[in-house]
């Protein structure tokens, strides 16, 4: 009974590495990739670069491109009309009715912004002022039209169950140097995630380098405070008493798992005095809380706004990667006011925190990423055949992401859609090109980055992939 429970432990929260003195300095090809205990070590890079931390916005259900960062003024001059036939013939939707479909102009105006004049919706004001340090991908594109393969794609360069999130391959390629908290931490706003956990599972990869979901409320993970009446000094006795019996465990059974159970006591332990800190916002001076809108009256725009501060104060703490996901923009109704709203959430505090690390000196090492699964039609979606045509269908053919810092070029748009937003004219960059181009940020070669698995070497950009230099600084 006691060798059973204590095998239990936290390890289920797959916290992330123990590193520094605990581990040794090593190149990222140097160990066998199979072991928990090497994946504790702190690895270099393959070849030098800026970007040590990154902060990923995922926005769940698809926003739109032509309505946040593609103009089209070619759409709204044929706003109403049936989608022409050259493009009718080969589309493929997920619910619209194609004999009756009608393209469907942006009610949105754009505006030019900062020295570069990239355009961006009028929805995204405090993003416009930050465009001289980010580079807009119109030009993604994606292999699922569904929301569950989609996002998983997105996040793992696989659209099935079962791989590694971006995250974990980046964790595990070059270690996390915080030592008290976990090197990938998860943070999420609104309700609807349909690809769940998957969208941050360490897959095959050894389950320290899987995310940390943090709690909105409380304590940021259950069970992290010691219980009443344990003291300090008694919570370390009994943690040095697990330790040899999952040791003793261990070396019975071969079972190098066990050692991601025993680092994720340890890091648990840590963190007892490391996570109130950490999400103390009130430290914060009066002037960086309202920048952030932490205190801004509606509770979804003031949690949004809570998880940009503390990805900062993550990163500022040495964890590796932080992804914070926002829902929902799946928008088959009701656009107008479905990216109204989410836009509000999202664009003060994320236009916040490009400025906060740039006053810092971060954002040179810090790699800020905003992406979603796919984009949304040209069209209107009519699959209820009425004359209330308000929303748009999923469209992974084209759609734009961002990044900023980290190495990424400055102010820059990399590739061109079609006049109607449909198609990619110019520099396709597809999911894989997308992760390859991120690793490389992180000095990390994709095609070098492997994990041996069931006989064979896997990789996040699985057989694909090229990095896309003109995003590159």
């Amino acid at each position: 009974m006691l060798l059973s429970n204590a095998f239990r432990g936290v390890g289920g929260l797959a916290l992330a590495s123990l590193l520094a003195e605990e581990g040794r300095l090593v190149m990222a090809d140097d160990l066998p990739r199979t072991k928990d205990e090497d994946a504790t070590s702190l690895r270099q890079p393959h070849f030098v670069s800026q970007a040590k931390h990154c902060i990923f916005f995922f926005m769940i259900g698809g926003p739109s491109h032509i309505d946040l960062f593609d103009p089209k003024p070619i759409l709204i001059k044929h706003h109403g009309e049936l989608i022409p036939e050259a493009i009718a013939k080969d589309a493929n939707f997920a619910f619209v009715h194609k004999e009756s479909a009608r393209l469907q102009g942006s009610p949105f105006q754009f505006r030019r912004h900062g020295q570069a004049g990239i355009e961006l919706s009028e929805l995204l004001p405090n993003l416009g002022r930050c465009v001289d340090d980010m580079t807009l991908i119109r030009t993604m594109h994606t292999d699922s039209f569904n929301h569950r393969p989609g996002q998983i794609l997105m996040n793992t360069g696989f659209s099935r169950l079962g791989r590694p999130s971006v995250g974990s391959w980046l964790q595990y390629g070059l270690g996390s140097p915080s030592r008290d908290l976990p090197g990938y931490v998860v943070l999420r706003s609104g309700k609807k995630l349909d690809g769940g956990s998957t969208n941050w599972s360490s897959g095959f990869l050894p389950a320290i380098h899987q995310g940390v979901a943090f709690r909105r409320e409380g304590p940021p993970i259950l069970n992290i405070d010691n219980p009443e009446g344990l003291s300090e000094a008694a919570h370390r006795h009994s943690l040095d008493a697990i330790k040899k019996l999952n040791e003793i465990r261990r070396t019975d059974t071969g079972d190098d798992e066990i050692a991601a159970r025993i680092a994720n006591y340890e890091l648990a332990f840590r963190m007892q005095s490391a996570a109130p800190e950490l999400c103390d916002l009130s430290r914060e001076s009066e002037f960086t809380q309202r920048a952030y809108g932490i205190n801004r009256e509606d509770e979804e725009e003031r949690n949004f706004s809570k998880n940009c501060l503390l990805a900062r104060r993550l990163v500022e703490r040495g964890v590796r990667f932080v992804n914070i996901y926002l829902s929902d923009w799946d928008a088959h109704e009701n656009l107008i006011d479905n990216h109204t709203r989410l836009c509000k959430v999202a664009d003060q505090p994320i236009a916040a925190l490009l400025q906060d690390l740039k006053l810092r000196g971060m954002l040179e090492s810090t790699l800020v990423v905003w992406a979603g699964e796919f984009g949304r039609t040209p069209v209107g979606e009519n699959r209820n055949q009425g004359s209330d045509i308000s929303g748009r269908d999923h469209h992974p053919t084209a759609f734009t992401t961002w990044m900023a810092g980290g190495g990424v070029k400055s102010g820059s748009v990399v590739g061109q859609t079609d006049e109607l937003g449909w198609k990619v004219v110019s520099d396709p960059v597809h999911v894989n090109d997308f992760h390859a181009t991120l690793l490389h940020l992180f000095g990390l070669d994709h095609k070098r980055l492997v994990y041996r698995y069931q006989g064979r070497d896997f990789r996040l950009t699985d057989v694909g992939g090229n990095v896309i230099e003109k995003i590159l600084a």
